[in-house]
């Protein structure tokens, strides 16, 4: 299988090193990729420049977003919540047409300060906005209520604790869990919240998320719901 991961941030790298470990072919889109691969500083979470990143792991290539989006089967967006449509139109609306779309981001605003706000919220979220853009694409809202490192390796996170899946397609939800379950997920954490429309819930779970890590002091924590599937 051949995956696009939009962006060149934490979740993207995370994403694309695991991928290529499963034995996927990948590459990563970004806006420039000269640009990308000139930046020489450690970025503002002290992540190591993407370059120095790119030459350990020759298996996985760079690409501008177009580029990606023609080369995956399925592509991730792992960009900022802010700029993932501006990146995702980059990609191409006939690119993206009839692919599924994992979407992984969150719309996280900064204009006040620390800690972020969302926007879109409660009537609106990300994954929906992602949806209505990209009508022919199938879109899968997932993985966005935990730090990088869980999302490829849970087990980070002693016991039983779950990921969401959100989207109109059951089919491609069904896709999103199989590769969850290659990444280590048992097949019962996954819980499918429903249709695109519940990404919003997925997506308010970020202020408690990060009201824990401050609390806690370290991302090494993730959420589980106790209780039954079913209703008797």
């Amino acid at each position: 299988m051949r995956y696009a991961i939009l962006g060149t941030g934490a979740a993207g790298r995370t994403l694309a090193a695991k991928l290529a470990s499963l034995g996927h072919e990948v590459a990563v889109g970004t806006r420039d990729p000269r640009a990308t691969l000139a930046r020489a500083g450690d970025d503002s979470l002290g992540n190591p420049p993407f370059g120095r990143w790119l030459a350990e792991r020759p298996q996985v290539s760079l690409l501008a977003f177009a580029d990606a989006s023609e080369f995956g089967d399925t592509v991730v967006n792992a960009t900022a919540g802010n700029v993932s449509l501006h990146a995702l139109e980059a990609a191409g609306r006939d690119r993206l047409a009839g692919k599924i779309v994992i979407d992984v981001a969150n719309p996280l605003d900064f204009s006040q300060g620390m800690p972020p706000v969302l926007s879109p919220v409660n009537t609106d979220s990300l994954g929906e906005r992602i949806q209505r853009a990209f009508p022919e694409s199938k879109v899968v809202k997932t993985l966005n209520t935990m730090n990088a490192r869980i999302m490829v390796e849970p087990s980070r996170v002693p016991g039983a604790h779950n990921v969401f899946v959100s989207g109109d397609d059951d089919g491609a939800k069904k896709g999103v869990t199989q590769l969850l379950v290659s990444f280590g997920w048992p097949e019962e954490s996954v819980i499918d919240l429903g249709d695109i429309t519940s990404a919003r819930g997925a997506e308010m779970v970020l202020p408690i998320w990060l009201r824990l890590w401050g609390a806690l002091g370290h991302t090494d924590f993730n959420f589980h719901v106790q209780g039954s599937r079913t209703r008797a």
